[in-house]
């Protein structure tokens, strides 16, 4: 399937406001595609599990908001899994950079 016109859009509301950041999902399936923010338009987020081509092992792990999570649900990090109780200090940019993983696989993104 293929198309804007199977692509919802949804917008959360954050402390009474519309975030005008974007959730995109399958409209049929509901499927989470990626969300983006026009404040940030050079920055797309897609979801791992729309992702269809190999993707390369994980180097670390960060669990985030952890804050928020509901009491009865564990959290099964190792040893070495950084931990947030909001959104850790870096970028999905930034630790992807930090740990080699940008798309080319170079630290700096380039050929």
């Amino acid at each position: 399937m293929t198309g804007a016109e199977h692509i919802s859009v949804f917008h959360a509301r954050i402390d009474g406001q519309e975030s005008p950041g974007e959730r995109r999902f399958c409209a049929r399936c509901g499927s989470a595609l990626w969300v983006s923010d026009p404040r940030w338009p050079e920055l797309v987020h897609p979801f791992a599990s729309a992702i269809d081509s190999p993707l390369p092992e994980a180097p670390a792990h960060v669990h985030m908001m952890l804050g928020s999570k509901a009491n009865w649900v564990p959290v099964e990090a190792g040893p070495g899994d950084e931990r947030s109780d909001d959104y850790p200090p870096e970028s999905l940019e930034e630790w992807h950079r930090a740990h080699g993983m940008l798309e080319s696989g170079k630290p700096d993104g380039g050929a």
